[in-house]
């Protein structure tokens, strides 16, 4: 184990009701100003807008809507964010939605205190953020992990260029299971793929081989895809949601993460097409990781050999890449790039422009280069 520094700040409200019965509760220590932030309307249509106005305006709070947050957020919904609670004068954002939503709000929270452009502040001059507005999340779409954390990734789409940003943390979550429930089974299918590649990529970093962090690891993924399997199932299987939504929140607190080092490359080469593409975040990593891992397997053959012994039950290290790829095809995610969807044609060359922009990883089982890396999403197609 390497040396580390833990703190976790974000407050956990877990289960059904949990907003009916700790809502209030967990706002009541902000001002009166509440930004509620959602996405394309689903919320009103399932009833949970309702039910958390409802809450807020009961305690007391008045609230400001902030509506349309699309998936893969934009820099400018951003600056539209920022504009508005600084001119509602908003004491506290309610991010209602899953990892676009959260992200969003997140450095909403940051732009909205300062009159510098936040991008350029931390993109160019590399200067962070050390003044926000209090914010907390409701979890409507679990995956991501987002409300576990102040990092945030947004899509630039001037400079065509998606990164993550540091901003707010949530003060508090609130996880109801429940509230997924309207999710169609694909949405929670891509999502829970999110939470197994966040895990992956914490695993397979280049670190010690008797790590506790890589235990606990193993253990997320094997309840990622037994309730992965759970739900192809079951749709409506509500045990299982609920396990998918604390494995995704353990997959992103930093637990994973302490004492060791992490290797995020399969997600900075889907950042970077989804700039460029605008399609689904855990689709295109379902699309990216089988191919990336059978690049860097035998750059890390035991941990490979042990992932594939604990998570899909088979004995090499080429043998878990190719389960890997097996399980993605069972889930009906996407395995080839013409499969994702996309707001223009993918083409070699618009690869060739993923592969020379993406952020290439230093700490991964081994660096590639920029013309590995084009290799590797050529034989997405």
């Amino acid at each position: 184990m390497q040396k580390f520094v833990y703190e976790y700040a974000t407050k956990v409200y877990f289960g059904e009701g949990a907003a009916r019965e700790h809502l209030a509760e967990a706002v009541s220590g902000y001002g009166k100003n509440v930004m509620l932030a959602y996405g394309g309307g689903s919320v009103k249509k399932n009833g949970i807008y309702d039910e958390l106005k409802t809450i807020l305006e009961n305690a007391g709070k008045t609230v400001t809507d902030f509506s349309g947050i699309m998936s893969n957020p934009t820099y400018a919904k951003v600056q539209e964010g920022a504009k508005l609670a600084k001119e509602q004068k908003i004491d506290f954002i309610l991010a209602v939605g899953g990892g676009s939503v959260i992200d969003c709000c997140k450095i909403v929270a940051a732009q909205a205190k300062t009159d510098k452009d936040l991008w350029e502040m931390e993109m160019t001059e590399h200067q962070f953020p050390t003044e926000v507005l209090p914010m907390g999340a409701v979890v409507t779409a679990s995956g991501t992990g987002a409300e576990m954390n102040g990092g945030a990734v947004i899509t630039n789409e001037e400079k065509i260029i998606k990164a993550g940003m540091a901003a707010a943390a949530p003060r508090f979550a609130i996880l109801d299971p429940e509230y997924t429930m309207s999710l169609p089974r694909m949405q929670v299918i891509s999502g829970a793929f999110d939470t197994l590649s966040h895990a992956m990529e914490t695993y397979f970093g280049n670190s010690d081989q008797d790590n506790v962090s890589d235990d606990v690891a193993l253990a997320i993924m094997r309840n990622t895809v037994v309730n992965m399997r759970r739900l192809l199932k079951n749709v409506n299987d509500i045990q299982a949601r609920s396990n998918l939504m604390w494995d995704s929140a353990m997959a992103e607190n930093g637990i994973l993460k302490v004492g060791r080092v992490t290797d995020f490359q399969a997600h900075q080469l889907e950042h970077q097409l989804g700039a460029y593409t605008d399609c689904n975040h855990g689709q295109g990593l379902a699309v990216i990781h089988p191919a990336y891992y059978r690049h860097i397997v035998k750059d890390a053959k035991e941990k490979f050999e042990r992932f594939g012994k604990e998570v899909f039950g088979v004995e090499s290290a080429g043998e878990s890449v190719e389960a890997l790829a097996a399980f993605i095809k069972e889930c009906g995610l996407p395995t080839k790039m013409g499969e994702l969807r996309s707001k223009t044609e993918i083409t070699p060359e618009l690869l060739k422009n993923v592969a020379d922009t993406c952020n290439v990883i230093k700490c991964n089982p081994r660096e590639l280069g920029r013309d590995e890396i084009y290799e590797i999403l050529m034989e997405c197609m």
